[in-house]
């Protein structure tokens, strides 16, 4: 049986006997001919894993929270002649519609978890189309972020089922990480695992490795990836050969050479920091509500924030949210003792918006409790304080680092042109020059418009756009095509400062504020991977507007941290030292 043929089979059986749920529920003809059209678009769209009923069920009954508020708040309200039913009170009128889609969901899920299992067992395997042995051209792609997942994903779609290409994707973690709301996992505002997707189910048929690149061997065509081991007696390679290799490594943090901001900081890049980052908070609220000595205390509840550029500054108004609505739970905390300071060494934050917008999110954010030192360094960190540039000595046990960032390492070792912050040079192309079948894009390179001669910024929508091109021109250079030199123009910038707040630039028009903060939102959700996804970060959001944001800490990763102090830092001089100079961080663009 085809396979298609065979999910559209499951999927109306198990949609039909979803349907009785929501009959039973709500008792209308439009309910039941629409639960039956979700859940045959549900069995087809996604195919189960063997056995995995629990995640069938939690997948399928999120997905009725957003049914729910789409049908039942905003369609079949006004289908009647009745206005959105998205107040209080008209929300609270639907309630049982929303338990009604969600046990439709995980009877949903259920059923077609059971019945694909059973046509596992009777009919086998899903028939898959016969592919003769050919010696693949290798394309290996190292990076697993939106680079390098979007060009292995455009070349899925130009080569399709080619056998006669081999697509290989080294990346560090199983997930594509979506960094835009990594702020919001920090805040508490969502769930870490809601915003990265796993690589396997975004790619259908690239080879995605788990490892570390060691080395690169331009000579011999060869990616080295790091063994599994740390001793250094085992220091074994395995080595991933290539026809056309594809740098997009990204960037690391750069401390520009300061050892102490370096061990007495969090670096703000991973899903692993943002979780860390807020466990941390959690964890010194705690020990201040306890503590008598009100310096101490003070410390505790001081964050102080490294950089303004979009992630020190989104990370900013998410953290004074998080820890504001966090003193209704520790009355032993005084408000005025909480600070988040924020430190740049420009005169005035977020860089990458015009001046009137980054001066409008400067007062809001100001106007909710943070405060801002402008024209102003950290110099060097140390347990338990942060010393500024001017003089100046800030007491916390807190200091998250968002300052500046550098080329990958492996990449800045290749005997290849590098850019003056350490990236590699390409031509219009992305091609590498003087290495054919070498691509760079995205943190790790230096890529000029092709139209107008400009450098571009290592940003997200950059990024995926740089993919599209070396996707093309790998596919253009296999079949024998002309290249395409690469040209894009930003559609816009957005950041979220602080609790319904925003800035926007979108084609030269300005936004701000709620409107903004709508716009930043909606904006982002569609452009979150994978609906599953999209579905559980919009529940998280509605489920914020009910409840207050979780201060449960999650697991302990054990791993690298700021220096925790056990007894109060001596103080400094205040003859002032000097340190590293902050840089802007590139801005993360829609």
């Amino acid at each position: 049986m085809n396979r298609f043929v065979r999910r559209g089979v499951i999927g109306l059986l198990a949609g039909l006997v979803s349907s009785l749920v929501v009959l039973a529920a709500f008792q209308d003809a439009p309910h039941v001919a629409l639960a039956l059209l979700v859940g045959v678009g549900y069995a087809v769209a996604f195919r189960p894993s063997h056995d995995g009923y629990a995640d069938s069920l939690m997948s399928a009954a999120a997905m009725g929270v957003p049914l729910w508020a789409l049908f039942d708040i905003i369609i079949f309200p006004v289908a009647s002649g009745q206005p959105p039913q998205w107040t209080g009170a008209g929300m609270r009128a639907q309630f049982p519609y929303l338990v009604g889609w969600v046990v439709f969901g995980a009877v949903l899920g259920l059923m077609v978890q059971a019945l694909t299992d059973l046509a596992l067992r009777l009919l086998g395997p899903e028939p898959e189309p016969k592919i003769e042995a050919v010696t693949p051209t290798r394309v290996v792609v190292v990076g697993g972020g939106f680079a390098g997942v979007t060009t292995a994903q455009s070349l899925e779609k130009l080569f399709g089922p080619d056998p006669s290409i081999a697509i290989q994707l080294v990346s560090e973690t199983n997930a594509l990480l979506f960094t835009p709301m990594l702020a919001e996992v920090a805040a508490s505002s969502l769930e870490p695992t809601h915003i990265s997707t796993p690589l396997r189910t975004s790619l259908h048929r690239t080879e995605v490795i788990r490892g570390r690149v060691a080395s690169i061997d331009l000579n011999a065509k060869q990616v080295l990836l790091a063994s599994d081991h740390d001793a250094p007696e085992m220091v074994t390679h395995q080595a991933l050969s290539y026809d056309h290799l594809v740098l997009s490594l990204g960037a690391v943090s750069n401390y520009f050479g300061n050892k102490g901001i370096e061990e007495n900081s969090f670096d703000f890049k991973s899903l692993a920091d943002a979780i860390r980052i807020r466990n941390h908070v959690i964890d010194m609220f705690d020990r201040a509500s306890r503590e008598p000595d009100p310096a101490r205390r003070r410390a505790m509840v001081t964050l102080v924030i490294a950089g303004a550029g979009f992630s020190g500054a989104e990370l900013a108004g998410g953290l004074n949210d998080f820890t504001r609505g966090m003193l209704a739970y520790y009355p032993n905390i005084p408000s005025e003792e909480v600070r988040i300071i924020v430190v740049h060494p420009a005169d005035r934050i977020l860089p990458e918006l015009t001046e009137s917008l980054a001066r409008y999110a400067l007062q809001r954010m100001a106007a909710r409790g943070v405060t801002f030192k402008l024209n102003t360094r950290v110099a060097d960190a140390r347990p338990g304080l942060v010393v500024l540039n001017p003089a100046e000595e800030i007491r916390t046990e807190t200091l998250v680092w968002t300052a500046g960032t550098r080329p990958n390492p492996v990449v800045q070792a290749l005997p290849i042109e590098m850019s003056k912050r350490g990236a590699v040079v390409v031509d219009t192309t992305l091609a590498v020059p003087g290495q054919p079948g070498v691509w760079a894009l995205g943190d790790c390179a230096a890529v000029t418009d092709a139209k107008t001669g400009k450098s571009c910024p290592p940003t997200a929508q950059f990024a995926l756009r740089e993919a599209y091109t070396v996707a093309h021109n790998i596919h253009a250079t296999l079949r024998g095509r002309p290249l395409k030199p690469f040209h894009f123009e930003a559609l816009g910038i957005l950041a979220v400062v602080g609790h319904h707040t925003a800035c926007a630039e979108i084609k030269g028009l300005r936004f701000s504020g709620l409107f903004a903060w709508l716009m930043w939102r909606g904006i982002y959700l569609s452009k979150l991977p994978g609906l599953e996804r999209q579905v559980r970060v919009l529940s998280d959001w509605i489920i914020e507007l009910f409840f207050p944001r979780d201060i449960v800490q999650t697991i302990d990763f054990g791993e690298r941290g700021p220096v925790r102090p056990t007894t109060p830092a001596p103080p400094v001089a205040q003859s002032g030292t000097a340190g590293n100079s902050l840089t802007g961080e590139p801005a993360r663009s829609a």
